[in-house]
């Protein structure tokens, strides 16, 4: 009897080898899992460590993803001679305010009671607002021409000068419309009447006033 069982059990120790092996290595990772948990055959048990530390090797290797920050324009040089014009075009445009100022109080005081020295310091001022305008409409608009590829330039400067222009047509309108001199005799195809004459001048005025205070309000 002690004879037959000693094989049997040597056969049953050989048999089952194997498989508490298989167990024993895969129980220390399996030993804290829920007991209320569902089962999982063992095969995908001793996987599943072998995953975990594979996955931050796979992370590794992904590519990160990077945002590109957006573009930006690409900077814009100024030429010296620009920068000449503008100079003097913003030290010039400081007698705007003034000399138009005085331009409507002479006209005015000109148009209710006519005298000859009133006229002739209202040419002398018009004929000042006249260069200004002459100076001013050559700096800026060449340094209109020179920044027009100007990416950051804005539409300022554009108004600035369509007023300007503007008003430098109204001036030559107005010097062309001069009230006529009924008492001395003199009349020609460019004289009018004081009405006329006043309203292109006030409109004119108008818009110097307004492109000086838009630069002005604009801090340009």
């Amino acid at each position: 009897m002690t004879k037959t069982i000693g094989p049997i059990l040597l056969g049953i120790v050989l048999i089952a080898e194997p498989a508490f092996s298989q167990d024993v290595g895969c129980g220390d990772q399996s030993v804290a899992a829920d007991l209320t948990t569902t089962a999982v055959p063992s095969d995908q048990q001793c996987a599943l460590p072998a995953l975990t530390m594979l996955q931050p090797a796979v992370a590794m290797l992904q590519p990160a993803v990077t945002t590109q920050p957006p573009l930006q324009p690409a900077p814009f040089y100024y030429s010296r001679a620009y920068d000449v014009r503008a100079t003097i075009h913003k030290y010039a445009s400081f007698t705007t305010l003034p000399l138009v100022v005085s331009e409507v109080a002479l006209g005015q005081s000109l148009y209710n009671s006519p005298g000859k020295a009133k006229e002739k310091a209202h040419v002398a001022v018009g004929a000042a607002i006249g260069g200004l305008f002459a100076v001013n409409s050559v700096t800026g608009v060449w340094n209109l021409v020179e920044s027009r590829k100007d990416p950051n330039r804005g539409r300022l400067p554009l108004i600035h000068s369509l007023l300007a222009l503007g008003a430098d047509a109204g001036f030559v309108a107005t010097a062309a419309i001069t009230p006529g001199d009924a008492d001395e005799g003199r009349s020609s195809g460019l004289s009018g009447n004081k009405s006329t004459h006043r309203a292109f001048a006030l409109t004119s005025l108008g818009l110097a006033t307004a492109s000086y205070l838009v630069m002005l309000i604009g801090d340009r």
